[in-house]
């Protein structure tokens, strides 16, 4: 069109000579952390990418290629988009051993943390920036609280305080752009994620 500047964006940085393509793949502070933990197994050993984790709690836009893949809490709406359904999330009340039953809350917004300040009441004995200064002060026994299992479970200063929280289960999914997925380079990475267990 005349006059209209177009501009498109490569889903993954192309490699400089004998460099790797870039993947960024965008979850939250949680799946984040868990892939994380396993990124020698997203990778591929020898590594056959590189990857940007780009953790974040808002959803980034696929379309604008600010993520090459990203970890969703629901199904994708937008157009253009695939999504690959992954594990149920389950979420629960966590501390150390010895911990007091207060609560330690953060300011992003989730639904887990919505639902943790309306039950803690007056009962906070720490509020932080992030869920993962949280976590850190949750091992150190400072009170409790929610993460999900995939993280609280393997945890080994960490104990269940409490039943799976129904109203905070949801279905993570993988989503990518539908043109993309099909890069072989984003087709590892999504088939390696899938068998992961997080």
């Amino acid at each position: 069109m005349e006059g209209v500047a177009i501009n498109i964006t490569r889903a993954t940085t192309a490699p400089k000579e004998g460099g790797l393509p870039l993947i960024k793949v965008s979850a939250g502070t949680w799946t984040s952390l868990a892939l994380a933990r396993q990124w020698r197994d997203i990778t591929g050993d020898p590594a056959d990418v590189r990857l940007r984790f780009v953790s974040s709690e808002a959803v980034l836009s696929i379309t604008r290629r600010e993520a090459s893949i990203a970890i969703r809490n629901s199904r994708p709406t937008e157009h253009g988009l695939a999504g690959r359904k992954l594990a149920r999330n389950e979420f629960a009340i966590y501390s150390a051993r010895d911990a007091p039953e207060t609560w330690i809350i953060h300011s992003v917004d989730t639904p887990s943390s919505r639902w943790a300040k309306s039950r803690a009441g007056q009962d906070v004995c720490l509020e932080v920036s992030h869920p993962r200064l949280a976590l850190d002060l949750a091992q150190e026994g400072a009170g409790q609280i929610v993460l999900p299992t995939f993280i609280g479970e393997k945890e080994v200063n960490l104990e269940r305080r409490s039943e799976v929280i129904d109203e905070l289960s949801h279905d993570a999914w993988l989503v990518a752009h539908d043109d993309d997925r099909h890069l072989p380079e984003i087709r590892r990475v999504i088939d390696r994620i899938t068998k992961l267990r997080c």
